[in-house]
């Protein structure tokens, strides 16, 4: 399924700082989680991922650090700062209000599809 930008736009920022919140990690890290929590049907690009990480960390929701890991490659990893985790938690509680909002309407459509006169 394609998934609009516009949609893809409003998520990535709670997607991004969920999954940091879980645990520092890198940029190939992110994209794979983020694709696993999707079933698949997010698939992310750098051009999409790292213009975000580098806003968030100048937002000062994300901090950075250059780290070699054991294959000898250098990586940056970022981490989830107090105020990222602040956003993170009002994110969360605005994405709740627009999920039930939209569940509600859904519900009530199928309802009316169901009890759906038919006029002569």
């Amino acid at each position: 399924m394609n998934l609009s930008k516009d949609l893809m736009a409003a998520s990535s920022t709670p997607l991004v700082l969920g999954v940091i919140a879980e645990g520092e990690t890198y940029g190939y890290e992110i994209v794979k989680r983020v694709e696993e929590l999707s079933g698949g049907e997010l698939q992310w690009t750098d051009g999409m991922l790292y213009p975000l990480l580098h806003r968030l960390e100048k937002q000062g929701f994300l901090i950075s650090r250059w780290h070699v890991g054991d294959s000898n490659r250098k990586r940056k990893y970022y981490a989830i700062t107090e105020e990222g985790r602040k956003t993170l938690c009002e994110q969360q509680q605005q994405w709740q209000i627009i999920n039930q909002a939209l569940n509600k309407i859904w519900r009530d459509m199928q309802r009316s599809d169901n009890n759906d006169v038919q006029f002569a």
